[in-house]
């Protein structure tokens, strides 16, 4: 995966500046209030929870490793917040799961949570705070004309003889790693991906000696891909989407982990999340992930689930054997937690139930809530489960005769998370409701 670069000097200290001056701002708010009131006045109840309110948004806007205010909001694979200093501080140094939950993550992509960062604005604009603007990173040096002059010659080395192209492929894969302006110039420059994935459209690359050049070329893409400007050029530059899928298909397996996180990192903008999906990526994501390859499968995962956001996509997915080869992997015990929540997702399709319950997906699901102790897991599980009883009469022997048994749904409707004891009971009430038979003579 790519990285950004390293950073110039302490990313903390200007951001303790801001939180000291709101800090200060809320401490001159009270004084005052203080200081106007008559020595018999009782400072009401509303404003004590009015200063606890302001106390706990300034603390919800403080990133959870530096516990200062974030300038820079980054979401992480897990969910949670960052400030984009911090987060990669830790990344940086090795790490690769989430600080707060301790959750492995599918990747390092960091994407911003522009949400955050404008309630932060406004909540100082508010106070009359000033908040300094993001780090600028020492290797950013934006288009300097040096870093432009390499640039260009490497892209020139690209339509060059084949230990050219792999010299350059390899710079490139660096540069674009290490450094965003090398990221950025590819957005700028109308020829720059076409140079770029021109080797790609004459060599085959089921030929050995080309594997390392084409593991090179869609490393960089992923690299550039990252910088949210070039998203959109490179999804829709000719020959690009159907350069990914030979790489899918035909590549060493960190290429073809790589070219899933491309498509999966192209994919937050939903205009790319259909244009991805008509190219027909799914199913050489679900064959990667079939394939088991560890790296890839959480490469493939993060893909195939960015896309199905999209609902015809779901149609798709279903047509190409997702549900087939992610109940597989369930019953496997492999990737768990990201593939249950591909497969609440596609329960929404009608094709997918019809497969879920021919595959036994009722009884694997049951077997995953008594065994796991992840709420969210037993969500999603059940959320399932209710989708399939409610679609299907057939399978609601095999629940009863599980909650006559085991008693699951029960304890899930007392302990679970408030989705989870909705859906449980909504089964419950369904599968206990009386059958109303008609008589005929």
């Amino acid at each position: 995966m790519a990285k950004s670069g390293v950073f110039e000097r302490d990313p903390t200290a200007a951001a303790k500046v801001t939180t000291d001056n709101l800090k200060k701002e809320l401490q001159r708010l009270v004084k005052s209030i203080v200081e106007e009131s008559s020595p018999d006045e009782e400072i009401g109840f509303g404003f004590i929870d009015c200063i606890d309110r302001a106390t706990q948004t300034l603390q919800k806007f403080n990133c959870p490793l530096s516990k200062e205010i974030m300038r820079d909001p980054v979401i992480i694979s897990s969910g949670k917040t960052y400030d984009r200093a911090s987060i990669q501080k830790w990344l940086k140094a090795g790490n690769r799961t989430c600080p707060k939950t301790q959750q492995v993550l599918t990747h390092t992509i960091l994407t911003p949570n522009y949400l955050v960062r404008d309630m932060i604005t406004q909540w100082c604009k508010n106070r009359g705070v000033r908040l300094p603007g993001p780090l600028v990173y020492s290797d950013q040096n934006l288009a300097t004309e040096p870093n432009q002059s390499l640039f260009r010659s490497l892209l020139n080395k690209l339509s060059s003889s084949l230990p050219d192209q792999k010299e350059a492929a390899s710079s490139l894969r660096s540069l674009t790693k290490r450094i965003p302006s090398f990221r950025a110039f590819f957005g700028e420059s109308d020829d720059a991906i076409p140079q770029l994935l021109a080797p790609l459209s004459v060599i085959k690359p089921e030929t050995e000696t080309h594997r390392d050049l084409q593991e090179d070329l869609i490393t960089t893409l992923l690299n550039l891909s990252i910088h949210d400007n070039n998203k959109k050029i490179v999804a829709e530059t000719p020959n690009a989407i159907p350069i990914l899928l030979d790489a899918l298909r035909l590549g060493t397996i960190e290429t073809r982990s790589n070219a899933a996180a491309t498509l999966f990192t192209l994919s937050a903008l939903d205009s790319n999340k259909s244009l991805i999906g008509k190219s027909g990526a799914l199913k050489p994501l679900i064959d990667l992930l079939d394939e088991g390859h560890v790296i890839a499968m959480k490469d493939a995962a993060s893909a195939i689930f960015n896309l199905c956001i999209v609902h015809e996509n779901k149609s798709r997915a279903v047509r190409d054997g997702a549900v087939t080869v992610i109940l597989k992997k369930i019953g496997e015990r492999v990737q768990v937690d990201e593939l249950l929540a591909i497969l609440a997702m596609l329960s929404s399709n009608q094709k997918a139930v019809e497969e879920m319950s021919d595959l036994g997906a009722v009884s694997c699901l049951f077997s995953l809530i008594k065994e796991t102790s992840c709420d969210r897991n037993k969500e999603n599980c059940i959320a399932i489960l209710h989708t399939i009883c409610f679609n299907d009469r057939t399978q609601w022997r095999e629940m009863k005769e599980e909650e006559s048994k085991y008693g699951t749904l029960s304890r899930v409707a007392g302990d679970g998370t408030s989705r989870a004891k909705r859906k449980a009971n909504g089964i419950l009430d369904r599968i206990n409701r009386p059958i109303n038979r008609t008589h005929t003579a």
